[in-house]
């Protein structure tokens, strides 16, 4: 019997049947229950070899008539199958009957039930209730409940939980350390992951893969495989969630190379979820090639599979070859998931085709996907980048559910195109709802920059600690630089930015250099640009900013100084793309090129268009494109 109820807890897994066998099976024991009564010496068994809600119906109208249900321990196996077969609303009005109960194991059945069942926040409320009545946990109650709090990111309850287990002396059992780890990973603590990982008394493959993948959560990415090898020099053979962990570390293809040779010397290297996370550290490493030769040599491709290698292309800026993947899914009548299209719409974001936005949009509504909050925002975000903010409005306000990145993706959308009125009003509206957070004051610090709003400004940054509580940080002050600058007032963005409560970063001194170049004034693009080679050295764009400062001033010499810097310090600047659409077609184009079939006709208007800005007084500065087609020789 006790070894029946520790099965009940542990993870299930897929029958070996088909499907239309383990239905058929069912059927027809559910139609022998019927016929037949259940006794006390059959019914664990009958309850066990249930494979649907259907035929365990069945047997619970049985125990009915034979008064089973009123035996505690029937009772629990019957919660038990009734939550393992995502009947969680049976289980848990079956449980209510006997709540009372002191059986921690029935207790167990429904917390996992619910665990499983993603109501993380009613599983942490039977846990209390189950502390209520005085009902010690077990080992087996502590593990759910930290999965819980950590799908949560409940950092408070977690340590709750973590005292509680302490004090009942679970505090050296390896399932509890294990889950400790991970909950205190997924809650952004780390180092007290850490601290609990250290002081584990025994440990297992599980307990090194949940602080790799605490490292690899919270960007502590050198510390994760360095665990990876030391695991593997204590002997400790790998799993796939190791060797998945360990990959979303790596950052360089050298790693990548020796993890995927672990993996493969350990038999892992056919495993679906190792193959994905393989693609995904490859493309992350910049070798999407080889991420697509592991996609390519996957025969039976789940949708994971093409949502990883879409995501592939759209973050390693390959925006038409992530198109050209999903259309080939599409061909294939495979259904895309919301994860599927964020990754799409990612890469329509890329090129903002404002055409691929109303398709990808299209396909949202087909699929009822339409009251996601996360496909919306993002829907939203393209609509206002591809310059239609009419459209972008109008999903916005029909959105059923907004949160802070809704409402921030909006006040973007007006901020880059120069609305400021209109962000302001929404920012307005909003504050009557949603507590706005740091990223919120960023997209309108940015629309009061871009409009020359400088009052307003100053009342939103003055506002964020004053009435909500929110400290400036780096983004917030390169912004006020920036309005600043914009309204020629360098002197007051010296000021600001040395008055600063904390050290100007990069972006700070960038907000000043670029208002030095719309002044060009030398001398503060001369002291931001000191600062920028320290802090940015490598970010091409800080050099030609001071080098075209100088050649619109005609001073070539100081100009080329800079140029002839970049070059010792080995700092080439990338090649600036335009993208166009014309017909439903996407043409790319860089400085200079000539690769297009009709390029005589495209320089020829080219040229007739810049001779009619010369007639409005505009007089271009040629000096950066000069450089740029000189270095791409």
């Amino acid at each position: 019997m006790q070894v029946r109820r520790l099965r009940a807890l542990e993870p299930l897994h897929s029958p070996s049947l088909s499907f239309a066998e383990s239905q058929a099976a069912a059927a027809a024991a559910a139609a022998t229950f019927v016929r037949r009564p259940v006794g006390p010496d059959t019914c664990v068994a009958l309850i066990e070899r249930c494979g649907s809600s259907t035929s365990l119906k069945a047997v619970h109208a049985a125990m009915l008539r034979a008064s089973l249900h009123l035996h505690l321990p029937f009772l629990t196996h019957l919660v038990a199958r009734y939550a393992s077969l995502d009947s969680l609303p049976l289980a848990r009005a079956l449980f209510s009957r006997s709540e009372s109960s002191s059986d921690v194991f029935l207790w167990n059945v429904v917390i996992r039930g619910c665990v499983n069942g993603l109501r993380h926040r009613p599983s942490l409320g039977l846990y209390a209730r189950m502390r209520g009545l005085g009902i010690g946990p077990d080992n087996f109650t502590f593990p759910f409940v930290l999965k819980a709090c950590g799908c949560l990111g409940d950092l408070k309850y977690g340590a709750l939980a973590h005292h509680d287990a302490l004090r009942s002396g679970y505090g050296s059992d390896v399932f509890v350390g294990n889950s400790l780890v991970a909950m205190y990973g997924k809650c952004g603590r780390v180092d007290v992951a850490r601290r609990v990982f250290d002081r584990m008394p025994e440990r297992n493959v599980v307990s090194w893969s949940s602080m790799i993948g605490a490292c690899a959560r919270n960007g502590c990415y050198e510390d994760g495989l360095r665990l990876f090898w030391e695991m593997l020099d204590g002997g400790v053979r790998p799993n796939k969630g190791a060797a998945v962990d360990a990959m979303a570390c790596v950052r360089r293809e050298a790693e990548a190379d020796a993890v995927c040779r672990v993996a493969m010397d350990n038999g892992l290297d056919s495993d679906l979820s190792v193959l994905h996370a393989a693609m995904i550290m490859y493309a992350r490493c910049g070798r999407v090639d080889v991420a697509r030769a592991l996609f390519d040599g996957i025969h039976d491709k789940d949708l994971v599979c093409w949502s990883s290698m879409i995501e592939a292309y759209a973050k390693a800026d390959m925006p038409l070859k992530a198109l050209d993947l999903f259309r080939e899914l599409l061909c294939l009548c495979i259904d895309p998931d919301a994860i599927t299209l964020l990754s799409v719409l990612r890469a329509c974001l890329e090129l903002g085709s404002f055409l691929r936005a109303c398709t990808v949009h299209a396909i949202i509504i087909r699929r009822i996907l339409e009251d996601c909050i996360a496909l919306n925002t993002c829907m939203v975000d393209l609509y206002a980048k591809c310059g239609n903010l009419e459209h972008a409005r109008k999903l916005f306000d029909l959105m059923p559910e907004k949160n802070l990145i809704s409402w921030s993706a909006m006040i973007s959308g007006y901020a880059m195109h120069g609305h400021g009125r209109e962000a302001l009003y929404l920012f307005d509206r909003m504050k009557f709802s949603v507590k706005p957070d740091h990223i919120v004051f960023v997209s309108v610090l940015s629309a009061c920059s871009h409009s020359g709003f400088l009052n307003e400004g100053w009342e939103c940054f003055k506002s964020m600690s004053r009435d909500f509580g929110v400290t400036p940080i780096h983004e917030h002050y390169a912004c006020m630089v920036d309005l600043l600058g914009r309204a020629g007032r360098l002197d007051e963005a010296v000021d600001f930015i040395e008055r600063m409560p904390i050290e100007p970063n990069a972006g700070v001194w960038g907000a000043l250099l670029g208002a030095s170049q719309i002044h060009r004034d030398v001398k503060r693009a001369e002291k931001a640009a000191k600062f920028l080679f320290e802090l940015d050295p490598v970010n091409p764009g800080r050099y030609a900013v001071l080098s075209n400062i100088y050649a619109s001033l005609g001073n070539k010499e100081e100009a080329n100084q800079i140029r002839d810097l970049m070059k010792r310090r080995e700092v080439r600047k990338l090649s600036g793309h335009t993208i166009i659409e014309i017909g439903n077609r996407i043409y790319t184009f860089v400085a200079g090129d000539r690769s297009h079939r009709q390029t005589d006709v495209i320089y020829s208007e080219l040229d007739k268009l810049m001779a009619k800005t010369r007639l409005e007084g505009y007089k271009p500065n040629i000096h950066e494109a000069e450089e740029e087609i000189k270095e791409d020789m």
